[in-house]
């Protein structure tokens, strides 16, 4: 594949992996802050009018789900303008727009896991201004590509949720974690070879897709899983306890899914093989950040 791809974001969590994915077989444009801020969206045009590029992926966002609640603006901003002056660029230029986005725009009362076109009812800020994008993205580019994913981590960015258990574990005898939202942890890395995966097709199948790590589990089941799997590979804890709690006994500002697993069976009828179960995929995260850890 030889493609000019420019990519936003490219040090965030799943950025990183796609500069890794894509570098070896297409000719990669990575963008980040300060080059690009998607908080001033008409500066994109003049970087993507510098560049023509055949493919546009978006992997930035305002993800800050409970600060959100506080800055509905900014949200809106990055997740839902940001995304039309995309969708407009790209429109004119041919170009196919990659966008990844959340299962946060499902309001979490299914009792099995949502398909592509099942209503959404997004329940935060955050998740309304990511249904606004990709809203935006659907009315003005008609070769899009827009992926909804679900609970990411991974070695690269400030934090996630796997880097938060190792730092609390590290630090704490007992950790208190919700065990009554239900979801599908995954992995950056797996993310992005999708991603890379779709991109080598031709012609690409546009249109919404679902991709997670196969598998279910509570942020309790996640918390659990990280601190055993973290102990096999000597990762340095202090842990002993984890304790199941209620949402209700840990308020944040903005309201969670309580159900948001993603049903993926289209999107593995692209792929050569189903997706990952989240514990495989964690052991190998752990793996690989353990050795970064120690090099």
């Amino acid at each position: 594949m030889s493609k000019s791809i420019l990519l936003i974001g490219c040090n965030g969590q799943v950025g990183t992996q796609l500069r890794k994915t894509l570098q070896p077989y297409s000719h990669l444009i990575p963008v980040a802050r300060p080059v690009v801020e998607l908080a001033q969206p008409e500066t994109l045009r003049d970087k993507i009018l510098q560049h023509q590029p055949e493919i546009i992926i978006n992997a930035a966002a305002y993800t800050s789900v409970d600060k959100a609640e506080s800055e509905p603006e900014l949200a809106n901003t990055v997740n839902a303008i940001a995304s039309k002056v995309l969708a407009e660029e790209a429109e004119k230029l041919g170009a196919l727009l990659i966008h990844i986005s959340t299962d946060y725009v499902f309001d979490g009362k299914s009792s099995c896991p949502y398909q592509e076109n099942d209503s959404t009812n997004p329940l935060s800020v955050y998740g309304k201004t990511k249904l606004a994008g990709e809203q935006a993205i659907r009315l003005n580019c008609r070769n899009h590509l827009i992926l909804r994913t679900a609970w990411v981590y991974g070695t690269a960015g400030k934090s996630n949720f796997v880097k938060t258990m190792l730092r609390l574990g590290a630090q704490k005898s007992e950790l208190k974690i919700v065990a009554d939202q239900i979801g599908s942890p995954t992995r950056a890395k797996d993310i992005a070879q999708t991603i890379g995966l779709l991109i080598s097709k031709n012609p690409w199948e546009n249109g919404t897709y679902h991709y997670t790590n196969s598998g279910v589990a509570s942020w309790y089941d996640f918390a659990v899983a990280i601190f055993e799997e973290a102990r096999l590979l000597n990762f340095p804890l202090k842990i002993e306890r984890v304790i199941p709690i209620s949402t209700s006994e840990y308020p944040t500002a903005a309201t969670r899914p309580s159900y948001s697993v993603l049903n993926c069976a289209k999107i593995s009828g692209l792929t050569p093989s189903y997706p990952p179960h989240w514990r495989q995929s964690l052991r190998e995260m752990l793996q690989e950040f353990r050795q970064s850890s120690n090099s």
